[in-house]
């Protein structure tokens, strides 16, 4: 009988292009963008630029804008995979941490393995 595979994830956030690679180097040093296999390759992403929309509400602290006010910045969006759900949640701490937002965008999604 087969072990159970290891769950995989993509991890991907928004950021300020002047906090993008702070954020890298945290998550990176949680373990995310390792591919496994025999390249061991590491710190893999993906990034591209756009444009992040927000309004801080009543009680914010916002790192950018103002309360009350729509605010429109560039942003990066990286995207990158995390093996194993200890690796996937370390690296959302990680982030957490090293993202100057106070409530930083992110998704987490389970890949399936066909």
């Amino acid at each position: 009988m087969a072990s159970a595979a290891v769950k995989s994830f993509t991890l991907i956030f928004y950021a300020p292009a002047s906090a993008v690679q702070a954020c890298k180097t945290a998550i990176f040093a949680a373990g995310a963008g390792r591919y496994p296999g025999p390249g061991n390759y590491t710190e893999c992403c993906w990034s591209t630029s756009g444009t992040g929309q927000f309004r801080p509400g009543d009680a914010a602290n916002p790192h950018i804008g103002s309360v009350g006010a729509l605010e429109k910045i560039p942003e990066v969006r990286v995207e990158t995979l995390c093996i194993g759900e200890d690796v996937v949640k370390g690296a959302v701490a990680a982030l957490k941490g090293a993202h100057p937002y106070e409530e930083p965008a992110y998704h987490v999604i389970k890949l399936e393995n066909y």
